[in-house]
């Protein structure tokens, strides 16, 4: 099976990127996407630590909101990352761009291996490989909960 076989197209895209370019380049195009991470909305002000969620499996401070549309059964996802951890947000921005807009059910489905899927074992540590697992599964437990309820 390839590594984008059971993953929904925004997030195939995203790993199939990864694949096309070789270990060294695999890192560089992290750091790219770190610098997309969008912004926090305003309706996050300026203590956003109060309405979102600390995701601790994470080295970095990382902070996660998940909105969701009950009408659409989508989600959004919303983080917010220290400019000085690009890893963090890059990771964090594969997750937001590969997800925010998905059904429940898609976003549920992800297969939990997703961050070993982008090849990037060679190029970070295994704690920050890891840091992706949590965001990943912090993700699913939300959306387990809010439907849940």
């Amino acid at each position: 099976m390839t590594p984008t076989a059971d993953l929904p197209q925004p997030l195939a895209e995203i790993v199939e990127e990864f694949h096309a370019v070789g270990d060294r380049e695999r890192l560089e195009l992290l750091l790219e996407l770190s610098r997309e991470l969008p912004e926090l909305p305003e309706a996050y002000g300026g203590d956003y630590t109060e309405q979102m969620e600390q995701v601790v499996e994470c080295q970095t401070p990382l902070f996660l909101a998940v909105e969701y549309d009950d009408d659409a059964s989508t989600a959004e996802l919303i983080f917010a990352a220290p400019a000085e951890a690009p890893t963090t947000r890059g990771f964090a921005s594969i997750l937001q761009q590969g997800l925010s807009g998905l059904t429940y059910e898609q976003i549920l489905a992800v297969p939990d291996d997703l961050h070993q899927r982008l090849g990037l074992a060679q190029a970070i540590t295994p704690l920050r490989l890891r840091g992706m697992s949590a965001m990943l599964g912090r993700i699913k437990r939300n959306v387990r909960e809010h439907i849940a309820v």
